[in-house]
């Protein structure tokens, strides 16, 4: 049996026209490492906000560990958060600024040194404990964040991009920081971030959020290769959504039409609806020499080829004005104005129905 810590259940939340939370379900389960992902104005960090208590929900119930907690104010639920700014005191230690909290809650001073060594030891700041917390670099000054809000032992901790404000390399370390650490202590993370890698390295589980809604809940990977409509795939870089013109079965299987041309598939007219687009990642998508041997081949011109360090992206354009981007690890001797097939393999074709 699962073991839910949080569930939310019909949650809407509205901002004047602006729709925050769309009678949104979700449950997150104890130990696990859940991501909210979307663009800015998605909801996620006012979703968050709610469970935090920062915020009232319009309808709906959140249930932390079997109780309605939607009317408790944010100081009886336990729950620990880091911001996308740090919020340390500048006046205090970063010993101080651990133990700030634990003050709040008439911990005697023995249990609350222990807590604060606990934790920077955890964070790997046992020997800055006297310096003045905003002496430290970025990462530094997150750690202490990150010790401060583990501390009193919340039932969860809430993260609002708390890396977005850091430089690529800190913000890589502290990604595995903060896998370790929520490795070490076991406790229910709940993160939010625009970031597609971020949260693809370092959640359990990761929903996507468009307005207010959930477009897509799952392991990583799962929303990554199988999206479950095109919104998902169009936020995931490197996925091609094309429009077909058609799909039918026929007397030789499933078909559908793409710029024109007949294609043959496996499975793509079985589910219920009609067929609009489908979705394809740019690494499973061959020009050159290799689209001779794929199921699939399309004509199509070079329309672009941008170098990305370890890999290219080659635009080609199709006869209906399609633009798909195929992404390889070599350069083809291709260049802009080529003719050629853009060939598929229809087994990594992810059919989409909206």
């Amino acid at each position: 049996m699962v073991d839910v810590i949080l569930e939310l259940r019909g949650v809407t939340k509205r901002f004047g026209p602006t729709i925050a939370a769309e009678e949104l379900s979700l449950e997150i389960r104890r130990g696990e490492f859940f991501t909210f992902l979307g663009p800015s104005g998605s909801g996620k960090s006012t979703i968050l906000r709610m469970i935090a208590g920062l915020e009232r929900p319009d309808a709906g119930q959140i249930v932390l560990e079997g109780q309605d907690v939607s009317a408790v104010p944010p100081w009886r639920r336990n729950l620990g958060m880091m911001f996308q700014h740090y919020a340390l005191f500048p006046h205090m230690t970063v010993a101080q600024n651990v133990e700030y909290g634990l003050k709040l809650r008439d911990l005697d001073a023995a249990e609350r040194q222990a807590r604060v060594e606990r934790m920077l030891s955890l964070v790997g700041l046992a020997g800055l404990r006297s310096k003045n917390a905003t002496l430290l670099s970025g990462g530094e000054q997150q750690r202490v964040a990150l010790a401060r809000a583990l501390a009193p032992e919340p039932r969860m901790l809430l993260l609002d991009e708390p890396l977005s404000a850091l430089d690529e390399g800190i913000r890589r370390a502290m990604q595995g920081e903060l896998k370790r650490v929520h490795g070490e202590t076991g406790t229910t993370f709940l993160y939010v971030t625009h970031d597609q890698e971020e949260a693809l390295t370092m959640s359990d589980r990761l929903a996507v959020f468009d307005r207010g809604r959930c477009m897509q809940c799952g392991a990583p990977e799962e929303v990554y290769q199988r999206p479950a409509g095109t919104f998902v795939a169009r936020f995931f870089r490197g996925c091609n959504v094309i429009e077909i013109d058609g799909s039918w079965r026929g007397p030789d299987g499933d078909r559908i039409r793409i710029a024109g041309v007949d294609l043959v598939g496996v499975g793509l007219t079985a589910h219920a609806g009609p067929l609009r687009h489908v979705a394809v990642r740019a690494e499973n998508l061959h020009i050159g020499p290799d689209a001779a041997r794929l199921g699939w081949r399309i004509p199509g011109r070079v329309s672009e080829v941008t170098y990305r360090g370890t890999v290219l992206d080659y635009v080609v354009a199709l006869p209906d004005g399609q633009r798909l981007t195929a992404t390889t690890t070599r350069r083809l001797a291709l260049s802009p104005g080529a003719a050629v097939e853009v060939g598929i393999d229809p087994g990594t074709i992810v059919p989409l129905r909206d």
